[in-house]
């Protein structure tokens, strides 16, 4: 099942690799070309570090700015997991770092736990796991909560909430950006 701490992980994978930054809200927004294949825009929120001491955030600074923005490994490892990026970048909003990676895909299972079983589309979550928004119907149940979507919307949204950004004891990485680019 899909929690918000594997979409934390996913994400890092994704975007960060490193386990110690940490963001306010992911959105997903599937846009399907048929049944299976399609791409995806995943959207970060206020970036941060909670690194304990310089070198974590150093570390975390590299995997950020050079490793996930710029490699060329990141890209391939995507594309193992048939992820095909399409762009990734970071930019400045309302004085918050955010980031989004686009990607498309040939079969829907390989977008974090998207399943399609005629005639749905669905996600499913913890119980926990705090949804913001979504086109979908989120179905609750003791055990998970799904998101789910008839097969006639080509267009498969959701976002959720991830960690409470202003924990004093998270670092800003919007202040090292024009550094790094």
């Amino acid at each position: 099942m899909l929690n918000i701490k594997k979409i934390i992980i996913l994400f890092s994978m994704l975007f960060f690799l490193q386990g110690c930054l940490v963001f306010k809200s992911v959105s997903y927004e599937v846009n399907l070309t048929d049944t299976k294949s399609g791409a995806v825009s995943v959207d970060i929120k206020d970036i941060r570090s909670d690194a304990m001491d310089s070198s974590g955030l150093e570390q975390d600074k590299k995997q950020l700015f050079q490793d996930m923005l710029k490699s060329d490994e990141f890209v391939n490892q995507m594309k193992e997991e048939g992820k095909n990026i399409l762009s990734r970048n970071l930019y400045v909003s309302d004085g918050k770092l955010n980031g989004t990676v686009k990607f498309s895909f040939n079969d829907i299972t390989n977008v974090e736990n998207f399943e399609y079983e005629d005639p749905f589309y669905f996600v499913t979550l913890e119980p926990m796991d705090s949804i913001i928004s979504t086109n979908g119907e989120v179905v609750i149940s003791e055990n998970h909560r799904r998101i789910m979507w008839d097969k006639s919307i080509k267009t498969l949204k959701f976002e959720m909430s991830s960690t409470d950004t202003e924990d004093s004891n998270l670092v800003e990485l919007v202040q090292y950006f024009d550094q790094e680019k």
